[in-house]
């Protein structure tokens, strides 16, 4: 049984600064859906946006955009920031480069190109050439080189295609000489990469089985599976190397150790960062896969090895992590060793390079490095060095072999753009190897570090970055940044949106909030499954913070977060509404009760829990952004994002949440649009116009939102 209604919505004066719009919201249907979950019944009326590739859904989304843009065509400033956006993201970028055969292998991009091209250089003096330019595959920009791995004689390369931003990819293998693809395709590729045989016969990936079309990108992704592919021959003869059809939640992903001796194979369960680890001698032509690590009780990531020694970096006993070295031939835990042990700081990656570990710490969510080295004989590992970094931010790469004496990183901060530097791990000296050049004055701006405490009262950082000199006096236009899941830290980055959000008088706050990966597996813990509740706290905290300290009020406050993100905007915005002006929840996790029903969905319940479970529905429920809202209730203006090929969190989300807060805003309330991109995913890949297109519709909403003068 359907009913309909149509909802027209007048925009308070007070919202657009003296002018006065109506807004007509497309007519929808609603079911008569009801769910039971343990004895609670909970309606689901926009089950049928569910289905994207029904006639109604697809109508919705058509009816949904002209709404979206329409109103949002009516805001000068629109065209003016995506002017700016434009300027400003004209600037040529570098990846860090990496190294192999005696050759050189990066990304750049010239500056407004929609994907960036791959080159390769015989010498770090030589002019580059282009190896592989995903632009010239479509004319919108929407096919993306989604990974590459160079064989270790530097002649071949394998590389995956993501098209429209779905996760699904294409394998291919190019020839670094010719530039010429051979014949290899690999199809339904997904969370993989790839990892090639010594000899360059061919290379280990995963996959998963052919979904039906129809169910390519909401189904469930299950029982992926490790394969080698040799070259020269069709995917269907491609052998497997190892799968588990009793654990259809398993995840394979296969590495060949620098010697070429061993395959390493981790194992992962979803997206908890607990993991089991075996290995195949591949000296062995019939070596079978031995289990090494089996108990799935706590984080082991493969470093390196030292012929049979295993080096792994792991919180076994260490919440912020430690390096340990494990001999294969005696693999019991009476003979591990520590080599690193745990610091006060997070541990978060390492590298082996010259025959050193570098270690990539977090201080209080930003970064230092500090390389040590073992000679295989002492108790310990000594520090050789703490590599200078030029100030407050993070830095990522120091990739390279054993024997390699050179590395190459990357440092970026909020006012600084990503330069690469080439450190001489011989002497110590990191020097500029691509420096970027934008057109925006750094100096005039600040970034300071605070520390908030929470409603239990927890420590938590947050970075504010602004225009020197601000007055404190409540009035400026803020955005809250924030993540606050799956062990993920969210550190200093350069961002062209917040530049031009800065340059309009706007504060820019990014809060480290519980959940993430800032402080260790503790501080991840604190907010999962039934401690979620402490991000939404910390995220609150954060606001009232900057409202008790003069940098904003409610009606000047947005706040933005991306997937998990989304789920953060999404809760605190219908826990505490009167809290802010204005929510930019992008591509969001917002049905708590079904997310693990489509793609991919189902690994989150390592952080989430599952509404299957008698024992954590309460708490999913009770915070659900979709099950919160509540009819007659002033929200904040919100624009909801989301992209109709975005197979990691499916759209639906996003729709179900779109209608029913549409449905419950009060008469008086601001309004409530989503803006659907065509061709697009959960982000990755995403062409370069179509991000400064939604990016200038998200800070001309700001604008009207908080109601920000034009300049």
């Amino acid at each position: 049984m359907l009913s309909r209604f149509a909802s027209a919505l007048l925009i308070s004066t007070a919202w657009l600064a003296g002018e006065v719009h109506a807004v007509t919201y497309p007519e929808m249907k609603k079911g008569d859906t009801v769910d039971t979950y343990h004895g609670v019944q909970v309606p689901d009326p926009y089950r049928w946006l569910e289905d994207d590739n029904s006639a109604e859904t697809k109508a919705w989304v058509e009816a949904q955009n002209k709404v979206t843009f329409g109103f949002l065509e009516q805001i000068p400033q629109r065209g003016k920031i995506r002017e700016r956006l434009t300027k400003l993201w004209n600037y040529e970028r570098f990846s860090t480069p990496s190294k192999e055969g005696g050759r050189y292998f990066f990304r750049r991009n010239s500056g407004l190109q929609n994907q960036s091209v791959l080159y390769v250089a015989e010498a770090l003096d030589a002019e580059p050439r282009v190896l592989f330019d995903p632009n010239s595959l479509s004319p919108d920009g929407t096919v993306a080189l989604a990974g590459y791995r160079i064989s270790d004689d530097g002649k071949l390369m394998a590389y995956g295609l993501a098209k429209a931003g779905s996760d699904w990819q294409e394998w291919r293998v190019r020839e670094v000489d010719t530039g010429k693809d051979r014949d290899d395709l690999l199809e339904w590729v997904k969370f993989s990469r790839a990892s090639w045989a010594k000899d360059g016969s061919g290379f280990y990936y995963s996959r998963y089985a052919q979904p039906k079309e129809a169910d390519a990108l909401t189904g469930l992704n299950e029982f992926q599976k490790l394969c080698f592919h040799k070259l020269g021959t069709p995917q269907s003869d491609d052998v497997l190397v190892y799968e588990r059809r009793d654990h259809k939640d398993w995840g394979f992903h296969g590495e060949v150790t620098e010697d070429g001796r061993y395959l390493v194979i981790t194992i992962t369960k979803g997206t908890d960062p607990k993991r089991r680890v075996y290995y195949r001698d591949l000296a062995d032509g019939k070596g079978k896969v031995i289990p090494l690590l089996d108990d799935f009780d706590a984080d082991y990531d493969f470093i390196a090895n030292d012929g049979p020694v295993f080096f792994f970096k792991t919180d076994l006993e260490a919440p912020r992590s430690r390096v340990i070295a494990i001999d294969i031939t005696k693999p019991g835990r009476a003979n591990w060793r520590e080599i690193i042990s745990q610091s006060d700081d997070a541990l978060r990656g390492v590298n082996f390079v010259n025959a050193q570990f570098i270690c990539n710490y977090l201080h209080d969510a930003h970064s230092r490095v500090r390389i040590v080295a073992w000679d295989g004989k002492a108790p310990r590992a000594k520090l050789v060095r703490e590599v200078q970094l030029p100030g407050i931010g993070s830095a990522g790469g120091f990739g390279g072999k054993r024997a390699d004496s050179e590395t190459f990183y990357s440092f970026t901060s909020f006012t600084m753009p990503s330069t690469i530097y080439r450190l001489d791990l011989v002497t110590g000296k990191s020097s500029v190897f691509r420096q970027p050049k934008v057109d925006f004055d750094s100096a005039a701006y600040e970034t300071k570090q605070v520390f908030i405490r929470s409603k239990d009262g927890t420590r938590v950082p947050m970075f504010i970055t602004h225009r020197r000199g601000v007055k404190l006096d409540g009035a400026n236009p803020t955005l809250l940044y924030g993540y606050g899941g799956f062990n993920a830290p969210i550190t200093p980055a350069f961002d062209i949106e917040r530049l031009v959000w800065m340059e309009m008088g706007g504060v820019y706050a990014v809060a480290n909030l519980r959940g993430g990966g800032e402080y260790g597996s503790p501080w991840h813990l604190a907010g999962t499954k039934g401690n979620k509740q402490n991000v939404f706290d910390d995220f609150i905290a954060a606001a009232e913070w900057l409202i008790a300290n003069g940098y904003t009020s409610p009606a000047k406050l947005a706040i933005q977060g991306r997937s998990n993100g989304g789920l953060l905007v999404g809760a605190v915005l219908t826990q505490r509404p009167e809290l802010f002006g204005a929510a930019l929840p992008v591509v969001g996790v917002l049905d708590m009760l079904r997310f693990h029903k489509f793609t991919i969905g189902w690994a989150w319940k390592s952080d989430y829990g599952s509404s299957d479970n008698a024992d954590e529905f309460p708490a999913l429920f009770a915070y659900s952004p979709l099950h919160r809202l509540q009819p007659g209730t002033r929200y904040p203006g919100t624009l909801i994002t989301t992209g109709d090929h975005d197979d990691r969190v499916v759209p639906a989300h996003s729709f179900k949440f779109a209608a029913r807060l549409q449905e419950c805003q009060a008469t008086d309330g601001p309004p409530v649009l989503i803006r659907i991109e065509t061709k697009a995913g959960h982000g990755a890949g995403k062409p370069i116009a179509k991000e400064i297109e939604e990016e200038a519709d998200q800070m001309a909403f700001l604008v009207r939102a908080l109601g920000i003068e034009a300049k």
